[in-house]
C-alpha cells in the first residue's frame, strides 16, 4: 500500500468515493480493506494486488492515481465467505466496510464504515471455522521473569489465563493451544517461543498495561474488581488478558455479553505434558501434520463437534487429581448400558455451543435459531435417561440439561421450519407470530386472487381471449396482448413494454394496486428485519443458562464416547490408587492395534517404588518404542477417565508424563538432531519428580560411542538415584544392563527375536532380562540394505570382533570393564590425573601412551 503521504497526496485529486475509501484505508494499513461498492466488495491498490495474488481472483484497474491506473480486484458479496474463509486459513485479516448510509438521501458517496474486522483468531462465522478444533487468539507478555498468557475462544467465551517462569512451560502450554493467531508485545524478547503456524501480531507495550487491563476486564464482566475470578495473584497474566480484551473489542466493534468470566488455568491441576511429550505421542496431530493414527483419530466418536472439541481440550490436559479422574470413570462405567439410546438424542441437538456465541454477538442467521430450536426440543427426551442416573457427575450435567420450554415455545412460534439462509429476502419470522406482518403480507401475496379476477374482467371487457396480466421484477405488473389483437386495445391502456410478439400495458388501476402491493412488501421486509433484530434481545436473557447448557451436553456426549469406545474396543476401567507406582496387565497400543491387521501381542508393565526403572534392550522393530508409548498412552487415557486397552491397570499418582523419543533436528533454530536430543533429556534432568512417568529411548545415540555410553549411564543413574522417576529406558547400549547390579530400584527387561537362516522374527513379548544380541544387521537386510552390502558389514564384525573382543563382546565381564572406565577410580584415569603434559617430552608421551593401552588390555 502506498505511504501515508502518498495516500495524502492521492486522495486529494481522486473522485469523492475513493478519497473515501481512501481515508479508511489509512485507518486499517496493515491489513485488507473489502470496500463496499454495489453487489461487491472491492479492493484497491496493493490490496488488490495481494487478493488478486491469494485468491485467484482477476486483477482490473479503475480510474488513474498519479498518471498510473489504479489496481482493483474484487469478490461478490453474496460469496464473501468463501473468500474470507480462504484468506484466513492462509493468516490473512480483513476489514469489512459496509454501507451505513441511504443512497436515496446521500449527497455524494454513500456513507461507509468498517462494520467488523476478521482476523483468524476472532472468527465466528460457521464458514470460516474449522467444526471440529478450538479456534483460539492467544495473548503473551514477558515482564521481568515472569510470562502471561491469556486465550479466548470467541465462538464459545471460553476466557483463561496463566502466569508461567520457565521457557519451556511457555512452549508447552504454546503447543498444547495451538492458537490460530497470537499477540504479543513488541517489549517480548524470547521471540523464539512465537509459534511458526500461528497468525503472530505485534502490539504496543501500553497495551499490554496492568491496570488498563484491569479495568478492561472489570467493565466487561460488570464487576468492581476480580477477586471472585481468582486471578489476582497472576498479573503478567493480567496484563495479557488486557491486551486480548481491547483487541477482541477493536475487531468486533459490538457487544461480547457471552464473554462472561476470566479463569486462571491451575497447572497443579493437570498432569504436565511438554511440547516433546506431546509430539512424540501423537495425542492430537501426527508427525506429519494430520490427525490419522493419533489417540484422537482413535476416540473420538463423538456426535457433536462440540463435543469433540472437549475431548481434544480433555487428551491435551489430562487430570491430577484422582477424585475428578474417578467421577469421571463413575459416569463412563453408568452409561455403559445406556450410551446406545443417549448418543442418538446428542447427535440431533449439534454444535449448540457456537450457535450461541453468534446469538450473543447478533450475527447468528435464521438458521442458527432454528439449529438452537432443534436442540431444545430434544432435551424432554433426555429426562428419562437422565433420571436413573446415580453417579454424582451424571447428576450434576442433568441438571444442567433442564429443558427450557418458554424459549423453545418461543422459537418455535417465531421462526418457519425451514428458514433460509439470511434473513434478508425475508420469510423467516413465521406467520401468526406478529398481526402486523401477517397483514402486509396477506396483502403482498394476495395478488393472485386480485389479478385472476381482473384478468377474467379485462377478457371479457376487451373481448381478446389471450390477454394475460403478469408481473416481473424489472417493469412489475402488465396486461400482456398479442400483435393480432392491438385493434381491439381500450383508450385507456397505457403501453409499457414492446416485445417481438406481444405488447404489454398498465392501467391505473393496476400501477394503483402495484404500488400498494410492492410497498406491503417493503413494509413486510423492514418489519420482519426489526421482528427479527428483537428475538435476539429476547433470547440473551437466558445466555449464561444456555452457555452451561452447551457445556454439559458436551461433557455427556465425550463420556458417552469413553462408554462406547470401552465396548467396543474391549477397554477395561482402570483403578487409582494413593501409593506411586503403574501395574499394567496385558496392555495394548491403543492406536497400533487398530492399524495393524494381526492380533495386537499384549505385554505386562510393572513400576513401583522397588522397582523404578526398567532398562529396555532388544532389536530395533522389536517393539521397544511402542511398549513405550502404550504405558504413557494407557496412563493418560486413565488420567482423562477413559477405559484404558488393558486387562487390568493400577495407577498411582502421576504429576508429569516426559518422552525422549525419535530423532529431529531443529535447522531452523540452528539445533541439530542431538542438540535437540540433549534439550529434551534436560528438560527431564530438571523437571522429573518421583511421581513422573518418563521414557527415555536411545540416549546418546547421536554422538561417538564413548560419548554416547557416558551420557546414557549418567542420564540412568540420576533418573534413578537423584530423581527416582519411573522411566522407561530404552538402549542399545548392551553395556548400561550391568546396573541393575549395582542400583537399586533398576531391572532389565528385554524383546527377544528368532534368527532363522538369514531372516529374523520377532517375538513382540516383553521378557525379565537383558537381551542377548541387537539383530542391527538382520534388520537392515530386512529394511532392503543391499545384499553386498550386508555381506562386507558381516565380515567387519567379524575383523572387529576378533581384533577387540573385549570391546565388541556383550558378555557380562565386557560390559563391565567398560562401565569401569567410566567411574573416576579407574586407574588409568587416576594416572591420567596425576599427569602434567608439559612435563613430557615427545617420546615419554608415546611411551605412556603405550603404557595406557596396554593396561587398558589387561
Amino acid at each position: 500500500m502506498p505511504s501515508t503521504t502518498a495516500l495524502g497526496q492521492a486522495a486529494s485529486t481522486h473522485t469523492p468515493m475513493m478519497q473515501q475509501y481512501l481515508g479508511l484505508k489509512a485507518q486499517h494499513p496493515d491489513i485488507l480493506l473489502f470496500y463496499r461498492m454495489g453487489d461487491f466488495y472491492e479492493l484497491f491498490y496493493d490490496d488488490a494486488k495481494k487478493a488478486a495474488r491469494l485468491l485467484d481472483i482477476s486483477l482490473t484497474k479503475r480510474g488513474q492515481s498519479g498518471g498510473q491506473p489504479i489496481p482493483m480486484a474484487g469478490v461478490p458479496y453474496h460469496a464473501v465467505e468463501s473468500y474470507l474463509a480462504r484468506l484466513v486459513q492462509l493468516g490473512e485479516s480483513v476489514a469489512i466496510c459496509e454501507q451505513i448510509g441511504d443512497p436515496a438521501t446521500s449527497k455524494g458517496p454513500v456513507e461507509r464504515q468498517v462494520v467488523r474486522i476478521v482476523t483468524p483468531g476472532t472468527v465466528t462465522d460457521e464458514a470460516l471455522l474449522q467444526e471440529r478444533r478450538d479456534t483460539l487468539l492467544c495473548s503473551l507478555v514477558q515482564h521481568k521473569d515472569h510470562f502471561g498468557l491469556a486465550w479466548l475462544d470467541l465462538s464459545s467465551g471460553r476466557f483463561l489465563l496463566q502466569q508461567l517462569s520457565h521457557e519451556s512451560d511457555v512452549q508447552a502450554l504454546l503447543q498444547r493451544l495451538q492458537p490460530a493467531e497470537l499477540l504479543y508485545s513488541e517489549a517480548l524478547s524470547s521471540q523464539h517461543l512465537l509459534p511458526t503456524r500461528c497468525s503472530c501480531r505485534r502490539r504496543p507495550v501500553w497495551e499490554f498495561e496492568a491496570e488498563t487491563a484491569r479495568r478492561l476486564l472489570c467493565q466487561q464482566f460488570g464487576t468492581n474488581d476480580l477477586l471472585s475470578f481468582g486471578v489476582e495473584d497472576a498479573p503478567v497474566g493480567l496484563m495479557a488478558a488486557g491486551c486480548l480484551m481491547q483487541y477482541v473489542k477493536d475487531t468486533q466493534r459490538s457487544q461480547l455479553p457471552h464473554i462472561r468470566a476470566i479463569a486462571k488455568e491451575q497447572s497443579d491441576d493437570y498432569i504436565v505434558l511438554d511440547a516433546a511429550t506431546r509430539r512424540n505421542l501423537e495425542l492430537t496431530q501426527n508427525l506429519a501434520g494430520g490427525r490419522e493414527h493419533t489417540l484422537l483419530d482413535v476416540l473420538d466418536q463423538t456426535q457433536t463437534a462440540m463435543g469433540s472439541r472437549l475431548l481434544q481440550r480433555w487428551i491435551h490436559a489430562p487430570l491430577r487429581q484422582q477424585q475428578r479422574i474417578e467421577q469421571r470413570l463413575q459416569a463412563v462405567t453408568e452409561l455403559a448400558d445406556g450410551y446406545p439410546e443417549l448418543q442418538p438424542q446428542l447427535k440431533q441437538i449439534g454444535d449448540i455451543e457456537r450457535v450461541i456465541a453468534r446469538i450473543a454477538l447478533r450475527s447468528a442467521r435464521p438458521r442458527d435459531f432454528a439449529r438452537l430450536r432443534q436442540a431444545l426440543q430434544q432435551l424432554p427426551e433426555l429426562r428419562p435417561l437422565a433420571s436413573s442416573w446415580q453417579s454424582p457427575l451424571l447428576s450434576e450435567l442433568a441438571n444442567h440439561a433442564q429443558p427450557l420450554p418458554e424459549l423453545c415455545a418461543l422459537l418455535q412460534r417465531a421462526i418457519i421450519d425451514q428458514p433460509p439462509v439470511l434473513i434478508r429476502d425475508g420469510g423467516v419470522i413465521a406467520p401468526g407470530y406478529h398481526e402486523e406482518l401477517d397483514h402486509w403480507r396477506a396483502l403482498a401475496t394476495g395478488a393472485t386472487d386480485y389479478l385472476q379476477q381482473l384478468e377474467s374482467r379485462e377478457k371479457e371487457r376487451t373481448g381478446i381471449s389471450s390477454l394475460k396480466v403478469g408481473f416481473n421484477r424489472v417493469h412489475g405488473y402488465y396486461i400482456e396482448i398479442g400483435r393480432g389483437s392491438d385493434h381491439k386495445v381500450p383508450a385507456d391502456y397505457i403501453r409499457r413494454q414492446t416485445l417481438k410478439n406481444n405488447e404489454r400495458f398498465i392501467i391505473p388501476e393496476l400501477k394503483e394496486y402495484e404500488d400498494k402491493v410492492l410497498g406491503s412488501q417493503s413494509k413486510a421486509l423492514a418489519l420482519e428485519k426489526q421482528l427479527y433484530e428483537a428475538l435476539f434481545d429476547q433470547v440473551l436473557p437466558q445466555l449464561a443458562q444456555l452457555q452451561q447448557l452447551a457445556t454439559s451436553l458436551a461433557q455427556l456426549d465425550v463420556l458417552s464416547t469413553f462408554a462406547e469406545r470401552a465396548d467396543v474396543l474391549d477397554y477395561q476401567k482402570p483403578e487409582l490408587q494413593p501409593a506411586t507406582g503403574i501395574q499394567i496387565e496385558q496392555g495394548r497400543h491403543p492406536v497400533v492395534e487398530q492399524v495393524m491387521r494381526e492380533p495386537f501381542i499384549a505385554n505386562p508393565l510393572q513400576l513401583s517404588p522397588k522397582r523404578r526403572m526398567l532398562l529396555i534392550t532388544g532389536p530395533n522393530m522389536g517393539g521397544k518404542s511402542t511398549y513405550m508409548r502404550q504405558t504413557a498412552l494407557i496412563v493418560l487415557m486413565a488420567a482423562i477417565g477413559s477405559y484404558v486397552p488393558a486387562e487390568r491397570a493400577v495407577i498411582g499418582p502421576i504429576d508429569r508424563i516426559f518422552t525422549r523419543v525419535g530423532a529431529s533436528d531443529d535447522l531452523a533454530s540452528g539445533r541439530s538432531t542431538f542438540m535437540v536430543e540433549m534439550t529434551e533429556t534436560a528438560t527431564i534432568l530438571h523437571h522429573a519428580t518421583p511421581n513422573s512417568l518418563v521414557l527415555m529411548d536411545e540416549v546418546g545415540r547421536g554422538t561417538s560411542t564413548y560419548d554416547g555410553l557416558s551420557l546414557a549411564w549418567a542420564c540412568a543413574d540420576y533418573l534413578a538415584q537423584q530423581l527416582k522417576a519411573m522411566t522407561l529406558f530404552a538402549t542399545h547400549y548392551f553395556e548400561l544392563t550391568q546396573l541393575a547390579d549395582e542400583l537399586e530400584g533398576l531391572a532389565n527387561v528385554h524383546f527377544d527375536a528368532v534368527e532363522h537362516g538369514d531372516t529374523i522374527a520377532f517375538m513382540h513379548h516383553v521378557q525379565e532380562g537383558a537381551a542377548s544380541k541387537s539383530f542391527g544387521l538382520q534388520v537392515a537386510q530386512l529394511a532392503g540394505v543391499p545384499k553386498i552390502v550386508i555381506q562386507q558389514a558381516r565380515r567387519k564384525l567379524l575383523q572387529l570382533e576378533q581384533a577387540e573382543p573385549a570391546q565388541t563382546n556383550h558378555s557380562p565381564q565386557a560390559a563391565s570393564a567398560q562401565l569401569d572406565l567410566l567411574t573416576p577410580e579407574h586407574p588409568v584415569l587416576q594416572q591420567l590425573r596425576s599427569l602434567n603434559p608439559d612435563d613430557l617430552s615427545a617420546r615419554q608421551a608415546l611411551e605412556l601412551l603405550y603404557q595406557l593401552q596396554a593396561q587398558l588390555r589387561d
